[in-house]
């Protein structure tokens, strides 16, 4: 296998790690191109933001958006392309002894490529409610819209450390579920279709709020852009029935 042929390959492996094996992912580059993962030749690479830097004003700053995107989220890119490479160096060079740090260090860049991708197209700049069969789905499995706020807000505000608030489709069971996910890969419900995410490493706030974590959770609920989780449900529950 030739170096383009492992690294795609290995970027379809790891992204396994996230989500189910008939991907939301690959559909969702083939219909509308939104959660594109790697390069043509296989690399990990970032889309271009889906707005300026300054469109979530003033829920979140230019400043934040520039340094989150560009640096963290890119940050996890170089990391888990550098993580390919060494586990394909180890493999050559028959070190295996080191491949379990590689293969968790993967894990840890890779899945936080996954969420940042989903993150910025979960944001808009205007408040939106979801409707629809997410509403529907919503009312059925939580009860209402507000109590699912409350969950996911109390959720994401009380991951321990670093990490993120997830609302997620499982479709095992055919129901919405909320997780607290630790850093970016501890925590996961294995096959939860991630809906909408939201970031609470201290990176996505801290400039602007500080260490007030809970009024960012907050404020993010201003600007949830429920027409893409709406989406994302829609795609996820035609690729699993």
């Amino acid at each position: 296998m030739n170096r383009k042929d492992f690294l795609k390959t290995s970027s379809i492996l790891g992204a396994a790690s996230l989500l189910p094996s008939n991907s939301v992912f690959a559909n969702n580059i083939a219909e509308n191109g939104m959660d594109k993962l790697t390069d043509a030749d296989g690399n990990f690479a970032m889309q271009p933001l889906p707005f300026s830097e300054n469109f979530l004003e003033p829920f979140m700053d230019q400043e934040t958006v520039h340094l989150h995107y560009t640096f963290h989220h890119g940050g996890a890119v170089k990391g888990a392309n550098k993580d390919l490479q060494m586990i394909r160096k180890t493999l050559d060079e028959n070190a295996v002894e080191t491949v379990d740090y590689w293969t968790k260090k993967l894990a840890f860049h890779l899945s936080s490529h996954v969420l940042h991708t989903i993150f910025w197209t979960n944001l808009g700049n205007k408040k939106t409610d979801p409707a629809g069969e997410l509403l529907k789905r919503i009312e059925k499995d939580f009860g209402s819209y507000d109590k699912l706020k409350l969950l996911l807000a109390k959720t994401s505000k009380d991951v321990d450390g670093n990490g993120w608030g997830i609302l997620g489709y499982q479709p095992y069971t055919d129901k919405l579920t909320v997780m607290g996910c630790e850093n970016h890969e501890k925590l996961t419900q294995w096959g939860v279709i991630p809906l909408l995410v939201i970031d609470v490493w201290e990176h996505a706030y801290y400039l602007k709020f500080r260490n007030r974590r809970a009024e960012f959770v907050d404020n993010l609920f201003q600007i949830i852009n429920w027409d893409n989780a709406a989406q994302r449900l829609e795609v996820a529950c035609r690729l699993t029935r």
